[in-house]
């Protein structure tokens, strides 16, 4: 069987089912290409179905269907497992926690005509949101190394789409859960779904990325991510030993090399200490859409991890963003525009968010400079605090 040909089935056999044409028929007519799928195969269709139009969002519409029917052969793939102290393993061990949980709640839910559920409900949300740090890594470290070693693995934008409806439901949830008469039936529906996208998302890790992860990613790749989630938590488990790494040899490289410019010359430790002190997160986004740097100030805003340095900046936005990224890359390189500027709230803060278009002396475009600042503190200064009242 050619690769080509099981694809091309494999793929006309998902679009009859996003076209709601009879399952057992197509189940009977592919069954030969069905039953032979494998992690890798699973990942290439849904990005090929991406390159042909379809949206992330549309294919999750009908991706859990999909999981139903290739459970049975992707259960039964060998794979082999992560060891203890690697990046993997810490992942599955999360996962597990994280089951245990959503099992250990179940029995509340169906006593919810208890007269303190309303406050067993809001703890276990607070808790299930701790799964973010997990996703966080999975977002930010795994996806970028997998991206780089094919270009199939871009398909995982429809399990990142996942991830934002989970995040989206526990937003709603904390949101009825405020109100001082909730309203109980939506929140058990929606936690419903919760569940459903929880479990569901714990299954896509362990049948499609974990596997396909083993298959791609080297030792050298599993030590550097383990490295890069310690920048995040350890979901429901006891932080690990950090490993050790030296970095002396590249710091002595470094020593004597300067920036001279006309205003003055700078060391790379003055460089580097001037980028990690100010209270700003920049990213540098070079000409070519791939993220060349970012900064590591003391509270950043957004994570930000080795791994994305290299990374098409379209994989590092929400699939549903997207669109709006691409937007302002071609307003900066056609001259149209040369800055974007907008400002959110988040978790209490208020978010300064710019973009500015980078170019050479002549005017061409080298690539865009995304700048965020927490500005809460700024907008409420008043009056004047003069030099001599600095302490």
């Amino acid at each position: 069987m050619k690769m080509e040909d099981k694809h091309k089935k494999l793929i006309e056999y998902c679009q009859g089912i996003y076209k709601k044409e009879n399952g057992k028929e197509l189940y009977d007519k592919y069954i030969g290409y069905i039953e032979k799928i494998t992690p890798q195969d699973l990942v290439f269709i849904e990005n090929e179905q991406l390159k042909m139009g379809m949206s992330a969002s549309e294919m999750l519409t009908y991706v859990d269907k999909l999981i139903n029917v290739f459970y049975k052969y992707l259960s039964k793939y060998p794979w082999e497992r992560p060891k203890d102290g690697e990046f993997l393993y810490y992942l599955i061990k999360e996962n597990n926690e994280l089951v245990k949980r959503l099992e250990k709640f179940k029995p509340v839910i169906k006593d919810n005509a208890s007269l303190n559920f309303k406050d067993k409900l809001s703890e276990f949300i607070e808790e299930i949101q701790l799964y973010n740090e997990h996703i966080l890594k999975l977002e930010n470290i795994l996806f970028p190394y997998m991206e780089k070693k094919k270009e199939q693995f871009n398909g995982f934008k429809i399990m990142w789409a996942l991830h934002d409806k989970i995040r989206f439901q526990i937003k709603e949830l904390k949101r009825i859960l405020k109100e001082p008469s909730y309203d109980k039936k939506e929140a058990i529906k929606i936690l419903g779904k919760l569940y459903f996208g929880l479990y569901g998302l714990v299954q896509k890790q362990e049948l499609i990325l974990f596997p396909a992860a083993t298959e791609v990613l080297n030792e050298t790749d599993l030590n550097q991510m383990h490295i890069q989630s310690f920048d995040y938590e350890f979901s429901y488990i006891d932080k690990p030993k950090y490993p050790i790494q030296g970095h002396e040899k590249q710091e002595d490289a470094n020593k004597g090399i300067f920036l001279a410019t006309s205003t003055g010359n700078l060391t790379i430790e003055q460089i580097k200490a001037i980028l990690d002190i100010v209270p700003l997160d920049m990213t540098l986004v070079d000409e070519n859409d791939k993220v060349a740097y970012f900064s590591k100030p003391v509270d950043r805003l957004f994570p930000r991890s080795p791994a994305v340095i290299g990374r098409d900046v379209r994989n590092c936005h929400p699939p549903d963003s997207v669109h709006i990224v691409e937007d302002i890359l071609l307003s900066f390189k056609s001259g149209k525009e040369e800055k974007a500027e907008f400002w959110i709230k988040l978790k209490g803060m208020f978010i300064y968010i710019q973009y500015f278009a980078l170019r050479d002396k002549n005017g061409r475009y080298i690539g865009t400079l995304e700048l965020s600042q927490e500005v809460s503190k700024i907008r409420e200064l008043k009056g004047e605090r003069r030099l001599l009242e600095w302490r």
